[in-house]
């Protein structure tokens, strides 16, 4: 990191710590418009964000297809779908909140389409069963998705179609979320196919989460 960058990071470690604060949707649509710019540096270089590769690998590790089209939803500004890429995923689709990330994930190359997204207020503009997979990475968290937005993510997904979503364990521990899943799971909608702990940010002590993979059905 050059010393040009670093003084500009340091000013902008406030994005990351008031992540946690949003309360509305037009707080985050605020906040990550002016995020984009420098989200890559802080949360892919300083904080060592590994959610987007151990959600990639998941992915692959449950024999999805390399061409099977991935929906990369709450794309940000591509870090997960670059991930998802280098991992050899070679259809993906990516949806977000802010049309600065989305500007950010556009540059990435990576994406087949990209489109706006609240997940909170349904539907995706996305067809029943179009996606072989979705990738929920960072997604699920305080003040920003909430819980039940998994169930139009699975009206996307075709029959047996894999979900896989890494979140930390701040929110997991909460416990809405594992709830949800749980339910899910106990109507029949969700088959848990594996369950792993380890690094979020992995410059950050402490810091750790979790990557489930689900088959729809």
């Amino acid at each position: 990191m050059s010393g040009q960058d670093r003084p500009k990071a340091a000013a902008d470690k406030r994005y990351f710590e008031k992540a946690y604060d949003l309360k509305t949707t037009d707080e985050t649509r605020q906040h990550y418009a002016e995020w984009a710019d420098v989200y890559d540096l802080e949360i892919g270089k300083e904080k060592g964000y590994r959610q987007p590769q151990r959600c990639a690998a998941a992915l692959k590790a449950a024999g999805l297809e390399t061409n099977a089209p991935v929906l990369d939803v709450g794309c940000g500004t591509g870090l997960s779908g670059k991930a998802l890429a280098d991992a050899g995923f070679t259809t993906l689709d990516g949806c977000d909140l802010s049309p600065e990330m989305l500007a950010k994930a556009k540059a990435t190359g990576v994406y087949r389409r990209l489109f706006e997204a609240d997940l909170n207020t349904p539907p995706l503009d996305a067809g029943d069963g179009q996606y072989g997979a979705a990738a929920c990475v960072g997604v699920f968290s305080f003040g920003h998705v909430r819980p039940d937005a998994i169930d139009d993510i699975l009206r996307v997904l075709g029959s047996g179609g894999l979900l896989v979503i890494g979140l930390n364990d701040h929110y997991y521990e909460e416990g809405s979320f594992p709830a949800k899943l749980d339910a899910l799971e106990k109507a029949g909608e969700l088959t848990l196919i594996s369950k792993e702990h380890g690094a979020h940010l992995e410059n950050v002590e402490g810091s750790t989460g979790w990557v489930f993979v689900h088959r729809k059905g």
